[in-house]
């Protein structure tokens, strides 16, 4: 079995740029099994303290309580991380990214510290919906060693380990964080690009939302997409069972909806979130540095001009 923090060296099976961009920069582990974490568990390790973070979130739609159901069931040794409480509470749009000093007080008060593996999960349906966006937030704030924990809560479950319940205490810790403004793209630079072609966007949403068909879960917005994105639904990074596809997998996916991963890559979604699959699928096939349209279609579809909106359906009319 790995260490918690051990690295992985580049597999060499993407292409060349690729390969030749990541020779001097390994990667920090971004998946970790629920064997492996049961293990962590059980033997900490000295040195690098281990905090499991539970991320769930969930579209109002569904009618879940994540915090509730954080209560009554959690992996040991979790504490919860409330997406929408660590955001920018005064943007009109849904769980924009906080400033660096309300992220490094929520994550210290949640019990990380510079030298905490920070392992990050979910309790969906899916296996895996919100933590890639909090595995996402922590590398934006340069704390890098940061896991996902491979089919979430779901996979946990069916590997019949462990559960704890009740508040969680954890001990509090000191983080500095500080924003990497490479992370994050604008409005404004969405908006340029539309001209420049700079960047290849790819949009995690259902099929249906993205052509304008399904409707958008927030009350005011029309389905649709950005003119010239491309849509991988972030369900298609996953296996039926909730786990990660294997990077080969993914790689092949990219290319089947001819993204270039040598070429520069934004990811978007409805409000910030399943976007991080996209990251997420990029950086396990050797590509660290995507960034997200945080604004997402939201912001897009509010402040867009109505031929700026693609749509089969209503679209913008005003």
């Amino acid at each position: 079995m790995a260490e918690p923090g051990s690295r992985e060296p580049e597999t060499g099976t993407c292409s060349p740029s690729v390969a030749a961009a990541m020779a001097s920069q390994q990667l920090f582990r971004a998946l970790v099994s629920a064997q492996w974490v049961a293990e962590a568990l059980r033997a900490p390790r000295a040195g690098q303290p281990l905090q499991l973070l539970d991320a769930s979130w969930y579209l109002p739609k569904l009618g879940r309580d994540a915090h509730r159901e954080f209560e009554e069931r959690h992996i040991p040794g979790s504490a919860f991380f409330d997406i929408d409480q660590c955001s920018d509470r005064t943007s009109p749009y849904d769980h924009m990214l906080p400033r660096a000093a309300h992220f490094a007080e929520y994550a210290g008060r949640l019990g990380v510290s510079a030298s905490t593996h920070v392992v990050v999960y979910d309790a969906s349906d899916q296996g895996l919906y919100s933590a890639p966006r909090v595995w996402w937030m922590f590398r934006a704030f340069g704390h890098r060693t940061v896991s996902v924990l491979d089919g979430g809560l779901r996979n946990w479950l069916l590997q019949g380990l462990p559960l704890s319940a009740g508040k969680s205490r954890p001990e509090p810790s000191e983080f500095h964080a500080v924003l990497d403004p490479a992370y994050v793209k604008t409005y404004e630079d969405i908006k340029e690009n539309l001209e420049s072609r700079r960047f290849q966007v790819v949009d995690a949403r259902a099929a249906g939302r993205f052509r304008g068909t399904e409707p958008e879960p927030r009350e005011g917005i029309e389905p649709g997409h950005i003119p010239g994105t491309i849509n991988i639904p972030f369900t298609e990074f996953m296996t039926k069972e909730g786990l990660e596809k294997s990077p080969e997998e993914i790689r092949r996916l990219f290319q089947d909806k001819k993204v270039d991963l040598s070429q520069p890559l934004v990811a978007t979604c409805g409000s910030g979130v399943t976007a991080c699959h996209v990251a997420l699928g990029a950086y396990l096939c050797g590509k660290p540095d995507v960034p997200l349209y945080d604004g997402s279609w939201v912001e897009w579809y509010m402040r867009a001009q109505p031929e700026d909106v693609i749509s089969e359906g209503r679209g913008k009319t005003h």
